[in-house]
């Protein structure tokens, strides 16, 4: 695509409001280890006549000959070599670059330079009517005992915690139903590793750009997932996948670590944004003709299960200043909080096409080759952030709060969350 339709790239920077330097440059390296890898064969090629030409005037007896053709040749070795290595560092430098340049963004995208200019996709559910000055969610988990933050901060630091009581048992019930929901959407239930090595995380993500959300683990040099999108995608680097597979579907269920680094808002507090929790999340490897199709329906699961909760929120399509690298499109469900008195983000739903698969190596066999397949991603649960939302929503005046009526059978009918008795 860089070589031959570099203008794609160019009007996709220009949307995405990024300059076209890395571009040119990785056009450049391009150019410059094509041409090393050219001269090197000619100089290859100019060493095997010499080489022919010695045989045969060692053969005739002309040992002048020969001995001139030597002297003619002798740094002809080096030569090679030398393009050789600059060949590589130019193939080093040229790949290392353009693993950073972002994907192809969908048409629909609207352009946009921050978050304000997200557009407004569907409008779900009603803002509650409490009666009574809302508490934030922060409020509720200290009243009735359900996190504790100082306990957590002083085993792990701060923004770990320790869950219990019945937000805990609220916890295990999302994770059950929302799986099961999924699973009864005929997605395969899978439990990822919680680690991934270097070369798996180059091929979802650009380290560059995450790393410093990601805890490492040294000297095995792993990284902790930052959610189970990621060890999922890459489950199947470096295969063919046969057509009769696909569409492949998971739900994957984990622990999820992020280092959340910078400054935050008192809406960010309690068990908001914080360093591990859990997240059920909705992935599809699917071929090329099929994703934007498979793409509504990740984000019909996702309203599906978060209608079925009975909470407020809204679908927003994200625009080009607020997008990230790996995908070509999203969506992201807002909840409404009334103790913050905003909507904030509980779940991501992207098309990333051929973006990660070509990275990783990934595709499906076809008659004429083999072809990158499209992979898509798309939260439906991260637990921590449900619970605030369940929390604001469903507070009651007491301090006590109201159990969705699709959770109570898995907290065993029980339709109040109830402070922890010491």
């Amino acid at each position: 695509m860089f070589r031959d339709q570099s203008d794609l790239i160019r009007a996709d920077h220009d949307r995405r409001g990024v300059p076209h330097d890395a571009i040119d440059e990785i056009i450049r390296l391009d150019e410059e280890w094509r041409k090393a890898q050219y001269d090197a064969d000619q100089i290859r090629r100019e060493r095997n006549a010499a080489a022919k030409g010695i045989a045969e005037a060692k053969k005739a007896g002309d040992s002048t000959a020969a001995e001139s053709i030597i002297a003619e040749v002798a740094d002809l070795g080096n030569k090679i070599s030398d393009l050789g290595a600059y060949a590589d560092e130019c193939l080093e430098k040229r790949d290392s670059l353009r693993m950073k340049v972002p994907n192809i963004l969908h048409p629909d995208v609207p352009v946009g330079e921050d978050d304000q200019k997200n557009t407004l996709h569907s409008l779900h559910g009603d803002k509650a009517e409490l009666g009574f000055e809302p508490r934030n969610h922060n409020d509720l988990i200290e009243m009735n005992g359900w996190v504790d933050q100082a306990r957590g901060a002083k085993v792990a630091g701060s923004r770990f915690y320790f869950m219990q009581g019945d937000l805990a048992r609220m916890e295990m019930a999302l994770q059950q139903y929302s799986s099961d929901f999924l699973i009864n959407k005929g997605y395969t239930l899978v439990q990822p590793p919680l680690m991934m090595n270097r070369a798996a995380y180059e091929g979802v993500t650009d380290l560059s750009d995450f790393e410093t959300v990601m805890y490492g683990i040294e000297p095995d040099k792993y990284y902790l997932i930052a959610t189970s999108e990621h060890p999922l995608t890459a489950m199947r680097m470096d295969e063919i996948i046969e057509p009769s597979e696909l569409p492949i579907k998971m739900v994957g269920v984990s622990q999820c670590f992020r280092r959340e680094v910078g400054a935050h808002g008192l809406s960010d507090r309690g068990i908001w944004r914080v360093h591990q929790f859990t997240k059920v999340e909705q992935i599809v490897i699917c071929h090329p003709d099929d994703s934007w199709s498979h793409h509504e329906e990740l984000l019909d699961n996702a309203v599906g299960l978060w209608d079925s909760l009975g909470l407020h929120y809204r679908v927003v399509n994200i625009c080009t200043g607020d997008m990230g690298t790996v995908a070509a499109k999203k969506y992201d469900l807002e909840a409404w909080l009334p103790g913050a008195d905003a909507y904030k983000e509980v779940v991501s739903c992207s098309n990333c096409t051929d973006y990660q698969a070509n990275r990783l190596r990934m595709r499906y066999r076809t008659t004429d080759g083999n072809e990158a397949v499209h992979t898509l991603n798309s939260t439906a649960v991260a637990t921590s952030r449900a619970l605030v939302a369940i929390l604001e929503q469903n507070q009651l005046e007491d301090g006590r709060v109201s159990v969705p009526d699709v959770l109570r059978p898995y907290m065993g009918g029980q339709e109040a969350l109830h402070p922890l008795v010491s």
